[in-house]
């Protein structure tokens, strides 16, 4: 069976999709002309390759371990060189300890070392490392003499380094370290 549309029928067909095409067509020339949705910003690290930023970390402690191995406790002006690899929490707390120990007369003696330096993580806002700082060569000692340091002091210690952008020469200083245990070094 053929069906048979009258010219009238035809012609209304004709310029509904006319007009549907028409619609379309403006539809998409719209939208071509509304705001794109802001791209998503990428995070860009504070450097360009891992092993940048394992280098500046660790050189960036190696500089702090330097400085407080330097530290003359009776010499409050020693300070500052520790101080100025410091941020954030580590900072304040350095300070305090510091401030703490000058003014109950102590007396630091040894050296600070570290190794299994290893980066974790960098972002734009910070790297991350765990190292172990091997701290049995350090003595705290009061002014009479006697030793401070606990007889059960960990003398390897696993430690969580987090750094911060900064001015110094590195690009970085330690923001907050945090002790992790004995069982990684």
């Amino acid at each position: 069976m053929t069906m048979m549309t009258s010219p009238a029928k035809t012609a209304a067909g004709l310029r509904a999709a006319a007009t549907l095409t028409g619609a379309g067509l403006a539809l998409a020339m719209l939208a071509g002309c509304s705001p794109q949705p802001e791209p998503t910003p990428t995070e860009t690290p504070l450097f360009a390759s891992e092993e940048a930023a394992f280098a500046a970390a660790e050189e960036t402690y190696q500089a702090y371990i330097a400085a407080g191995n330097a530290v003359d406790l009776g010499a409050p002006e020693s300070f500052e060189s520790v101080f100025n690899w410091l941020s954030d929490a580590a900072l304040a707390s350095a300070k305090k300890s510091y401030s703490t120990m000058h003014a109950e007369g102590l007396v630091l003696e040894g050296t600070t070392t570290f190794d299994s330096f290893d980066l974790k993580t960098h972002t734009s806002d910070e790297v991350v490392a765990e190292l172990c700082a091997d701290v049995s060569d350090v003595a705290v000692r009061s002014s009479d003499g006697e030793s401070l340091v606990p007889a059960d002091r960990i003398d390897r210690q696993h430690v969580e380094v987090r750094f911060a952008p900064s001015q110094t020469r590195t690009g970085l200083t330690i923001a907050r370290s945090t002790y992790l245990g004995e069982d990684s070094c």
